[in-house]
């Protein structure tokens, strides 16, 4: 009997959903139920967008965290950070847009246009119309004349251009079509033909038909009443300049052509997509239905060629590689024309002027960089101003014009005869030559105390 009992107190004390007076199991079960919701809450916020929360993202190494809407605000908020810090456009400029047909530019343009669009629309809202719209015209440089690429098809490329610029809608913006050939006076066809056959090394071939599209973006510019030009560099171009111009032994004059702003040009050099990354320029233009014109583009190849494979080779095996380089680069010391030049405010309204939130770059305060090499435009470094202090010595113009230019430029560039190098003079067209002569005869002075200024702080420190 007792034994009898001993099983039914153990059979009737086994708590168990069947037999169980306390409820103890249904909680337990409740709470298998709660926890479950929130598992399955979490596994959906990892399906949803980061920043709104409701939507999925749109998929993508560039778009993962983001859904549609928030990718393209994303972006574009990084695109009107970099204006408004920088005083990149205000509404007095009348800005010029170098169009090139690729996606960077591309997506410049649109959010150039964007960002004027809403400056009409408040304009046309407001009561008294104190603030003026920006003015914008965009720019192509049209090389046939030195393209590998049938005539044809580059004609049907600029149609394309042109349709693409008529399709943006109010205000109109004018399009420039311009022959590189033209920084020649006259017919400069040849002339160029042969300038650029001069240069036997592929990367300096590159390099220079790089700095002659500056030179014709600057002609038109300066001809047409523009005060600012807007480049679609982005950070993955940034990267690989960072790479390709140590191995150039540019590194000296490195931190100039990083920056959000460049004014060592008559025409200053803004850089508003210097923060965007050009997978996520190609992901908005598939987003958004952006035509682009890749024919255009061709390869690289020589230093330029091996750096771009290599970065992205990098950037597939980590995402944050090429902003990782853009950010090192970045801590170099900018130069004092890193920056919008001090203009006259009272022209600008006093509204404007308190949302400008001007970044005040250190200048490069030891070196006054304002002897630049005759090709590229780069600051020369110490020893570049030791070679230009001599110029006096020189015989001929283009002594002179050789000994103006960098070293990169010079390796790179200029004929390795001597002998050539008169020849090679006679072919460049009259802005390389005219900044050649301008540092010859006006900076000489100045070089020579910014040396001894220099040579002083060496023994300085050395002492």
């Amino acid at each position: 009997m007792c034994g009898n009992w001993k099983t039914l107190s153990s059979d009737s004390m086994a708590c168990n959903p069947s037999n169980c007076q306390s409820n103890c199991h249904g909680n337990e079960e409740k709470a298998e139920v709660v926890v479950g919701e929130e598992y399955v809450s979490a596994n959906q916020n990892q399906n949803l967008c980061i920043k709104c929360k409701t939507k999925e993202p749109i998929g993508g190494d560039e778009g993962r965290m983001f859904c549609i809407e928030c990718f393209r605000s994303n972006l574009y908020g990084k695109f009107r950070l970099a204006v408004t810090s920088h005083a990149m456009i205000t509404p007095t400029d009348n800005v010029l847009v170098a169009f090139s047909g690729g996606p960077s530019s591309r997506v410049a343009l649109q959010f150039v246009h964007e960002l004027q669009h809403k400056s009409l629309k408040n304009f046309d809202a407001s009561r008294d119309r104190l603030l003026p719209v920006f003015g914008v015209g965009v720019a192509f440089i049209d090389e046939t004349t030195i393209s590998p690429l049938p005539s044809h098809d580059i004609n049907r490329a600029i149609q394309d251009i042109r349709l693409i610029v008529s399709n943006l809608g109010p205000p109109i913006k004018q399009l420039h079509v311009v022959p590189i050939e033209n920084i020649y006076s006259g017919d400069g066809t040849n002339r160029l033909k042969n300038l650029l056959d001069a240069v036997s090394d592929t990367t300096g071939k590159e390099d220079l038909l790089l700095h002659l599209r500056m030179l014709s973006l600057q002609k038109v510019a300066s001809e047409s009443g523009y005060n600012k030009i807007v480049l679609g560099l982005c950070a993955s171009r940034i990267a690989c300049h960072v790479i390709s111009a140590t191995v150039k032994g540019q590194g000296y004059s490195l931190p100039a052509d990083i920056q959000y702003v460049d004014s060592r040009w008559e025409i200053p050099i803004v850089l508003p997509l210097r923060d965007c990354l050009v997978q996520e320029l190609n992901m908005l233009c598939h987003l958004d239905g952006l035509k682009t014109v890749e024919l255009l583009k061709g390869p690289c190849s020589g230093i330029n060629g091996l750096v771009s494979s290599f970065v992205r080779i990098l950037q597939e095996e980590n995402p944050s590689r090429e902003c990782t380089i853009v950010r090192t680069a970045g801590k170099l010391t900018p130069f004092h024309f890193n920056r919008i030049p001090e203009s006259d405010d009272s022209v600008i309204p006093l509204a404007t002027r308190r949302r400008q939130k001007r970044y005040n770059l250190k200048p490069n305060e030891s070196i006054s960089s304002e002897s630049f090499c005759t090709i590229c435009n780069s600051p020369l470094n110490k020893s570049d101003m030791l070679r230009l202090s001599n110029l006096g010595s020189c015989q001929t113009s283009s002594d002179s014009f050789g000994a103006a230019c960098c070293s990169s430029c010079r390796f790179q560039i200029l004929p390795k005869d001597p002998s050539s190098m008169d020849h090679f003079y006679s072919l460049l067209p009259q802005p390389l030559v005219a900044r050649a002569k301008h540092s010859s005869y006006d900076n000489l002075s100045l070089l020579r105390e910014q040396i001894q200024d220099c040579l002083l702080s060496d023994s300085e420190d050395e002492s």
